[in-house]
């Protein structure tokens, strides 16, 4: 079995996620997050169910892991993104028990505006 990490593409990522601060690193866990979630909705839609269920347990972990690193020694931020990382976990698992890639599009949507935060947190950071 070849290297994963061996082709250039997998090796650009690599040194994307070394060198990069903590708030792209947030960013980049959302796009994966997202990536997954499309990946959830198109197989869902073509009733692929398993296919549904491998992307969708993918972004629900990396929901987790963004929901299991928050600092709540940082006001009330970290207690507003848990209940929104909360609610998309429950909801992707209605839409996988439903088949219905609307609530994952909905999860998506939520995301993708977190996502898009981050990435204006992130570059005013980087700004200094």
């Amino acid at each position: 079995m070849a290297n994963p990490t061996a082709t250039p593409a997998a090796a650009y990522r690599r040194g994307d996620v070394l060198a990069a601060t903590p708030g792209q690193l947030v960013v980049l866990l959302y796009d994966g997050a997202l990536r997954f979630l499309r990946q959830a909705t198109v197989a869902l839609r073509e009733r692929e169910i398993e296919r549904a269920h491998n992307s969708l347990r993918y972004a629900e972990r990396i929901i987790a892991h963004l929901d299991g690193t928050l600092d709540y020694d940082q006001g009330e931020l970290p207690q507003r993104l848990h209940m929104i990382y909360a609610f998309c976990l429950g909801h992707l698992g209605k839409a996988r028990t439903n088949i219905d890639p609307g609530k994952v599009e909905e999860v998506s949507d939520m995301l993708g505006e977190l996502r898009d935060a981050w990435s204006q947190v992130a570059a005013e950071v980087d700004r200094g």
